[in-house]
C-alpha cells in the first residue's frame, strides 16, 4: 500500500493537478512577491493536510500537484488557496493593492484534473469483470 494515504477512517491517493492565473495575467509573481505566495500557498495546504508533491510559481501564474483527503472538494482547495493569499499578498505589497484595486489578485476561474496510476479503461474494465455474467449495460447489478 505505498503511495496510499490514511486517515481514520479511509485509504486514499487522490491527487490533483491545479493551475491558476493572476487578473489580467499581469507578470506580478516576481522577486519577494513570488516567494511570499509559494510561502503562503505552503501553509495553506499544510493547514488543510494537503500534500504538495510538485509546485511551480510562474510570472503570472501558479501549478501545483497536490494530495488531498477525499473530504475537501477541489472547488474549496482553489477558494481557500486563492483567497487567502490574494488578501495576504495585497496587504503585505502597496504596488499589488494599487494594481489590483477591486481587490482580486486572480483570475476567478481555474484548471483542475485527476492525475494517477490507474487509466478510465482499466476502471470500466474492473467495474465491468465483477460480475460472472456479461452485461450491456454500463451500470449494472449483481443478482
Amino acid at each position: 500500500m505505498d503511495g496510499y494515504r490514511k486517515s481514520s477512517h479511509t485509504v486514499y491517493d487522490i491527487k490533483y493537478h491545479v493551475i491558476w492565473v493572476t487578473k489580467y495575467r499581469y507578470q506580478v509573481l516576481r522577486g519577494d512577491i513570488a516567494h511570499r505566495v509559494r510561502e503562503l500557498i505552503r501553509q495553506g495546504c499544510e493547514a488543510r493536510n494537503i500534500t504538495i508533491l510538485q509546485g511551480s510559481v510562474g510570472k503570472d501564474h501558479i501549478h501545483l500537484l497536490l494530495s488531498c483527503p477525499p473530504s475537501i472538494a477541489p472547488s474549496k482547495i482553489m477558494q481557500y488557496l486563492k483567497g487567502r493569499s490574494s488578501r495576504l499578498l495585497q496587504d503585505e505589497f502597496p504596488a499589488l493593492k494599487k494594481r489590483y484595486w477591486g481587490q482580486h489578485l486572480w483570475a476567478r476561474g481555474y484548471f483542475c484534473t485527476t492525475v494517477g496510476n490507474v487509466t478510465e479503461e482499466i476502471t470500466r474494465n474492473y467495474i465491468e469483470n465483477q460480475s460472472t455474467e456479461r452485461r450491456d449495460d454500463i451500470f449494472g447489478i449483481d443478482e
